[in-house]
C-alpha cells in the first residue's frame, strides 16, 4: 500500500493528528492484508521523516526527483514499514 501526500494544515499540527492518521493508516493496511506501507518524503521535510520513523518505518533508499534536483544535489527518501503476514 502505498501512502501518498498526507498532510496537517499549520494550524493544526503538534497535537498528534499525522501521528494518529498514520497509525490508522497502518491499521488499514494490516486488516487487508497488505504486507507493507511504502512511501516516499523529500530530504527537507526533517519532521516528517522523524515522524514516519517513530512509527516504524525504515528508508530503504533515496533518489534525485529530477535531473535539476540531481544538479541541486536534492534528494527524495523512500521509507516502507513491513506489517508481517499480509498477502498482497
Amino acid at each position: 500500500l502505498e501512502l501518498k501526500r498526507m498532510s496537517v494544515s499549520r494550524e493544526h499540527r503538534r497535537r498528534g493528528l499525522a501521528r494518529a492518521l498514520c497509525r490508522e493508516v497502518l491499521a488499514f493496511a494490516r486488516a487487508r492484508g497488505y504486507g507493507a506501507v511504502v512511501l516516499s518524503t523529500s530530504m527537507v521535510q526533517v519532521a516528517a521523516q522523524r515522524l514516519y520513523e517513530g512509527q516504524g518505518f525504515r528508508r530503504v533508499g533515496s533518489s534525485p526527483p529530477s535531473l535539476l534536483g540531481a544538479l541541486l544535489n536534492v534528494e527524495i527518501f523512500h521509507y516502507r514499514c513491513d506489517l508481517g503476514d499480509g498477502a498482497k
